[in-house]
Formats: C-alpha cells, sequence, structure tokens
C-alpha cells in the first residue's frame, strides 16, 4: 500500500506540472498507425524532445549504433542472469524488451515497436464501430496522464459515470500512466462484447471506480444542426475511415436547407486517417489555387508525397508518379461557396491541422479559437517478417502553402479563449448559444 501511495503521488506531481494536450494517430498518415480511441482506438501526444547519442568520453554525437559492442554487452548480462538471477526468466519477453528499448532510445513517442500479438490487434480497420466503453482518450507524455477527451453519448462509459476530463488512473490493476496508450486500450480497456473492465477515474482530488460493460460502439464522427440566420453548425470529432461520407452528408443536407453561412468545429479533434481529411478538403476547397494542392509530405531523403486536386479528382502522388491505390483517384466536382469560420483549440492536432491549415491557405475559411497542438509529423507503419512491426516517423508534412507548423501550430485568424458560466464548467454538452469561441465564430462569419 505504500508503495501504491508512493506512485499515486509521484504520478500527481507529474499531472500538475505538465499541460495537457493532444496529437493524433492515425493509419499511414498524418498520425499513429493505430487509430484514435474510442476506447476502441487511440491517441497519442507529442511533446518529443530532440535525441542526442553521446560518444563515449567525447561529446561527439554518435548516429550508429555500434551493434557489435551491444552484442557483447547483451552477453555479459545474459551470463548474469543465468548466474544470478533468481526466478525463471522469459526469452521472449526479454527480447521483446529489447525491441521496444531500443525504439525508446530514439525519443520520440511516435515510433513504437509492435510484437505480432499487438500488431494483429492495433490494424483492426478504423471503421468507427468498436467494441469498448465509449471514450476518446488522450495521453500526455510527459506527465502519463490519460485524459478522456470525449464520452459519446448513449455509451457505457456515460452509463457508468465518466464525464469529459476525467483522468484515467487505473485499469484494472494497471497503472494506465506507464502502460503505451495503444496495448492500454487493446488490451486492457477493450474486451468481449458484455463483459465488464474496471477502471479507476481521478476527478479533482477524488478517485472514482467505475465498473463499466464493454459494448458494440458506433461512434458518429459528424454531427451537424441549423443555428439562427442560416449559420450550418458541423462538428467533426475525429477522422474516421467513415468520416467524410459522414462529413459530405452532413454538409449536404444544410445546403438543402438554405445554409448561408457555415461553422466547421474541429475543437479537442485528435487527428486520424489522412484520406478522410483530404476528401473532406477537397470537398469544400476549390482546385485553382496552390495547384489544387491539400497536403504534400516530405522524408529526410527528399522524397515527396502529394495529395491534390485536379480536373475534378482528388489525386495522390509519390515524386510526380500518380499512385492508383485503391483510394485515389477520386471524383470530387464540389466546392462549398458559402463564408466558413473553423474551430480549434491546442487538441486540434495532426488531420484536424491539416484540414485548418488548408482552409486557412486557400482563403476559404476563418480560423478562430487559440493555437493548435502543433503536430506536423507523419508515422509509417513498417511490418516486419516474424509478424511485429514498426511505427516511426518518418516525414514532415506541409500545408498547400509550404508552411511547416510543427511544434508551432495553426495560428486563428480570430484568437478567442473559452470561457465558460459557472453552471456551465465540466458539463460535457454546453449549449451552443452559451458557447463564446461558437458566438465569435458565428460573429466573425457576419463581418
Amino acid at each position: 500500500m505504500e508503495k501504491e501511495n508512493k506512485g499515486k503521488s509521484k504520478f500527481w506531481k507529474g499531472v500538475l506540472a505538465g499541460s495537457l494536450v493532444t496529437a493524433l494517430a492515425g493509419f499511414g498518415i498524418v498520425g499513429v498507425a493505430t487509430g484514435i480511441s474510442v476506447i476502441g482506438r487511440t491517441v497519442i501526444e507529442n511533446q518529443a524532445q530532440n535525441t542526442t547519442a553521446e560518444g563515449s568520453g567525447s561529446d561527439a554525437v554518435r548516429t550508429q549504433v555500434n551493434l557489435k559492442q551491444v552484442d557483447a554487452k547483451i552477453s555479459v548480462l545474459q551470463q548474469i542472469i543465468d548466474r544470478y538471477f533468481l526466478f525463471d526468466e522469459d526469452a521472449e519477453q526479454m527480447e521483446t524488451g529489447i525491441y521496444k528499448g531500443m525504439l525508446a532510445g530514439l525519443d520520440d513517442p511516435y515510433t513504437v515497436y509492435y510484437t505480432p500479438e499487438e500488431y494483429s490487434s492495433l490494424t483492426e480497420e478504423t471503421s468507427g464501430v468498436y467494441c469498448g466503453i465509449g471514450v476518446l482518450v488522450s495521453k500526455n507524455v510527459q506527465t502519463g496522464a490519460v485524459t478522456a477527451l470525449r464520452v459519446f453519448q448513449g455509451s457505457p462509459a456515460e452509463e457508468a459515470g465518466m464525464q469529459k476530463g476525467d483522468i484515467i488512473y487505473k485499469v484494472k490493476d494497471v497503472s494506465a500512466a506507464e502502460e503505451e496508450l495503444d496495448i492500454l486500450v487493446q488490451e486492457y480497456i477493450r474486451g468481449e462484447e458484455g463483459s465488464y473492465v474496471d477502471v479507476t477515474v481521478l476527478r479533482g482530488t477524488e478517485e472514482i471506480p467505475l465498473h463499466i460493460q464493454r459494448r458494440m460502439v458506433e461512434v458518429a464522427t459528424v454531427e451537424h444542426q441549423m443555428l439562427p440566420d442560416q449559420t450550418g453548425y458541423v462538428e467533426v470529432t475525429q477522422f474516421d475511415t467513415v468520416t467524410a461520407e459522414q462529413f459530405i452528408s452532413a454538409v449536404s443536407d444544410l445546403e438543402q436547407q438554405g445554409m448561408e453561412r457555415l461553422v466547421i468545429d474541429l475543437r479537442d479533434n485528435p487527428g486520424g486517417v489522412v484520406t478522410s481529411c483530404v476528401e473532406m478538403a477537397a470537398y469544400v476547397l476549390p482546385e485553382n489555387q496552390h495547384d489544387g494542392t491539400i497536403l504534400s509530405t516530405a522524408t529526410k531523403t527528399g522524397q515527396e508525397e502529394r495529395y491534390y486536386c485536379q480536373d475534378g479528382e482528388t489525386r495522390h502522388d509519390v515524386r510526380g508518379s500518380s499512385m492508383e491505390d485503391g483510394e485515389f483517384p477520386k471524383k470530387d466536382d464540389h466546392e462549398l461557396n458559402v463564408p466558413i469560420a473553423v474551430l480549434i483549440n491546442g487538441q486540434s492536432a495532426s488531420a484536424a491541422e491539416v484540414f485548418a491549415g488548408a482552409l486557412q491557405d486557400y482563403g476559404a475559411a476563418t480560423l478562430v479559437g487559440t493555437t493548435s497542438f502543433g503536430k506536423g509529423i507523419v508515422q509509417s507503419l513498417i511490418p516486419l517478417t516474424d509478424g511485429s512491426a514498426v511505427k516511426i516517423t518518418t516525414a514532415h508534412y506541409y500545408t498547400p502553402a509550404g508552411h511547416d507548423l510543427h511544434k508551432k501550430g495553426l495560428t486563428p485568424d480570430v484568437e478567442v479563449e473559452q470561457k465558460l458560466d459557472e453552471d456551465l464548467i465540466g458539463q460535457y454538452d454546453v449549449p451552443l448559444d452559451r458557447d463564446n469561441q461558437v458566438q465569435a465564430a458565428i460573429e466573425a462569419l457576419n463581418k
């Protein structure tokens, strides 16, 4: 008990010391390779620091691992284990630890080694349907705090009493702060339909145990409504494979209702699948600026990729060679000709920044809110022959005008902090007519 209390005290110091921010995860895109967590998916934070490897006996930076030296040292450690270790060793677990430790040494929270079992679990399609508890979570890599960004309406988590902003302290007896977020979600929180999971959350200084039943949860990633004065409102909570279709349907419905202006809410959106983001931006934007570019990326060797619109199609190419990759080319002959405001905040990350940045560069939208998270790097998922995989940071991405927003974020055209009336603080659904950022966006459109 004393050890647990000390660990909890250390955890709390970390929580209080660090600011909680989020970044996205997404498959082969502008994010991590697993998707976002609807406690079926995950969100990973970016507060990585520059990596240096000091050479032995000097201040020189070593850029190559001395494999012979490592092999020799491992051999010595194995002899020590064989001679002195009291318990039976698990060789497979030890090998996994070596691989995970090597990538952890890069000091990049987006670069991770997955065992075959983990990789199989993590590569399930991000279809928006999960057997879980219905919560979107993020992790702060400095403090370890895992926070509920969104508790979906009608979800098992909401029914059990979880609230937006709760810090997930434990899942069963596993410390959430000490576990890789992807694995915490996939291996411990998700499970068989009808089974239960015990989650302990911290709310303020109170520790609250929750007994939550897992169910199939279908998440609506896009919600929309018509506000007064023919102002359309579309909220996009994350970018799933289903999101582009939901977004286009929502905007089309608002257009049919006579929409004259539009607010797109990307606050707390950690990102997701890049192809959905590109398709949505293409649906809104014309193709007569920036060569139709929506997103471009570049690796350290100069290899470039580009998503762009041309001749009524959305396309994807690598170094000037068109790619027929199953997603693109895709027909796109739509342009949204109404004033648009896009709401962003410090938790709008990755694919959300791609979408907002494209609209800002085209002059198609006014950004309202606070500076976005600033995740401008891309991860690739590389399967290995034994069934394991490596997710590794491989490229920077750029807005249509060529801006690199990594660790900078998007600066809103109209900066306004969210200020809620006292009776609304901590409330899950804030009425839009009492949301000062939404009202600021409407005011910007009216001007």
